[in-house]
């Protein structure tokens, strides 16, 4: 969370700037004074330091003092720990296990509701006005936008995931207002995914990015009605084999997937049972 802040400053007007450095110089005490105190030793107004928790992705300063508190008092139970060549299968048993629990507790701790409203909303909508949803990736996170396309596409929404730069391009210059496109990217810095951002974005796409705090398409993300899913780990993200940034990605498009499932409701119902039905019969059915 507090890593998440810093990552951010540069894009914050100068006033919550003033907030942040106020948080990230004490954690523990803006967790418990009030907000005429913080607005005070800031030197801002009360809703400055309000709508600085809302653009770091909080819905405000109760759900911000919350999680807050959370992540400097209880803390994470493991520290990740870089596997090393000479590690017996016991040890990266350990090592690669401990570090999934401790990113995904982190996770837990940090997470924006705020900003998971404003991305189920807005796919919601594009799902249920019959517009697009696209997913874009890749390399690794090319790999994550085809998940993402396989748990949309069943909620009978029209989902498609692209992993070709070109393809994305074109893509998104067909996209549309009411229109969605999810940019994932561990790095936020390829050159491909910004350009099908940007592009999306100035045909009046609702733009929901999956990345880093701080890379340049977090910033991106930051301009305009467009949403911000951080997703911040201490993995190198020039590591030849990525693990926990895969994990966290595909947990968010989870809670992606499930929260626009719930939205749905029980018009989903029918058409997830025949699915089934249908898929069932398919693998039990005996060869003539």
């Amino acid at each position: 969370m507090l890593e998440r802040v810093l990552a951010s400053m540069p894009a914050l007007p100068p006033a919550e700037q003033r907030v942040a450095k106020l948080l990230l110089a004490d954690p523990r005490s803006f967790a418990t004074l009030p907000v005429t105190e913080l607005a005070a030793r800031s030197n801002v107004s009360k809703p400055t330091v309000v709508r600085f928790c809302r653009s770091v992705g909080y819905d405000g300063l109760a759900d911000f003092k919350l999680k807050l508190a959370g992540t400097v008092n209880e803390g994470v139970p493991f520290v990740h720990r870089a596997v090393d060549e000479d590690d017996k299968p016991n040890d990266l048993i350990v090592k690669v296990i401990d570090n999934a629990v401790a990113a995904m507790l982190k996770y837990r701790n940090n997470a924006a509701g705020h900003a998971f409203e404003l991305a189920i909303d807005a796919l919601t909508r594009a799902g249920q006005a019959g517009k697009r949803i696209e997913f874009y990736g890749v390399g690794n996170s090319g790999i994550v936008a085809q998940d993402a396309q396989h748990k949309f596409f069943r909620l009978g929404v029209n989902a498609v995931a692209c992993s070709d730069g070109h393809v994305q391009v074109m893509s998104a210059t067909m996209l549309g207002p009411g229109d969605c496109a999810v940019v994932i990217s561990n790095s936020g810095r390829s050159r491909d995914l910004l350009d099908a951002a940007d592009i999306a974005r100035r045909k009046g796409a609702t733009v929901i990015v999956i990345s880093a705090s701080g890379s340049p398409l977090a910033k991106l993300a930051q301009t305009g009605h467009q949403v911000l899913l951080a997703a911040d780990h201490p993995e190198d993200y020039d590591r030849y084999s990525p693990m926990v940034s895969r994990l966290l990605h595909l947990t968010i498009i989870d809670i992606l997937t499930t929260g626009v499932a719930l939205r749905l409701g029980p018009a989903l119902r029918p058409m997830l049972q025949e699915i089934k039905r249908n898929l069932r019969a398919k693998r039990y059915a005996l060869p003539e």
